[in-house]
């Protein structure tokens, strides 16, 4: 059974900074594709950041390239995510969402989120 579980979340005034975690369970994590998505109310669930199973390759989504960092422990089956020079609009619900190496397409497992919320 696949568990995903976030954990870092919490109000930071803006330009501040928080890391993000997510410890898989489950899975091997070193063969599965690791993702944050984020939603905040109101708005539908947005890609943020990617990371290959390898950890070799990233992408960002262009709202928070440049301040985010995405980074993997395969040996602990932990993601994180650097957040810097937070801004207002990054308040949301911080998914993170695996998805094995040989699959495409939707992310099959989700995390239950974990909050940030970034004061002016």
């Amino acid at each position: 059974q696949v568990q995903l579980v976030e954990s870092g979340g919490g109000l930071v005034q803006a330009g501040g900074s928080l890391r993000l975690s997510c410890a898989a369970s489950g899975v091997t994590f070193r063969v599965y594709n690791m993702a944050w998505f984020r939603q905040a109310p109101g708005k539908e669930r947005e890609f943020v950041a990617h990371i290959s199973w390898t950890g070799e390759s990233s992408n960002y989504a262009d709202s928070v390239k440049g301040r985010f960092t995405i980074s993997r422990d395969n040996a602990k089956n932990t993601l994180h995510l650097q957040m810097a020079s937070l801004k207002p609009e990054d308040t949301a619900l911080y998914y993170c969402a695996a998805r094995h190496v040989a699959a495409s397409g939707e992310y099959p497992y989700w995390g239950q989120g974990t909050q940030v919320t970034v004061s002016s």
